[in-house]
């Protein structure tokens, strides 16, 4: 169940989105090392976003997993600014992310709960 909303004031022209999306899931399900066909991603781009004053690209992250070891999340931070740097030219000074462990029987999927 490990989710990625990716929320950012950069635009992705339609014939990027696809591989930024594809990117993004397997990278997301090779850093955690769970099956990618669990892996969701969600792409927000255009959004109106002021960060540190200015209007230059930027991006608020919120990853979601079940069972999200701590220890790890730097880790994590890095991999993914490093996605963000690579695929929308974001510096990682400029990205914010947000961690969360749900607890299973907070999480839904398929009419159940995990």
């Amino acid at each position: 169940m490990p989710t990625l909303r990716i929320t950012t004031n950069a635009q992705v022209p339609a014939a990027e989105r696809a591989d930024l999306l594809a990117r993004a899931s397997r990278t997301l399900a090779e850093m955690l090392g769970k099956p990618e066909s669990y892996v969701m991603v969600v792409l927000e781009d255009g959004r109106d976003m002021l960060f540190a004053g200015t209007g230059e690209p930027a991006a608020y992250l919120e990853l979601k997993s079940l069972g999200l070891p701590e220890s790890k999340t730097a880790d994590y931070s890095g991999v993914l600014c490093g996605l963000l740097g690579e695929t929308l030219g974001i510096p990682a000074g400029r990205v914010y992310i947000e961690f969360a462990a749900p607890p299973r029987h907070l999480f839904g999927w398929n009419g159940g709960t995990f």
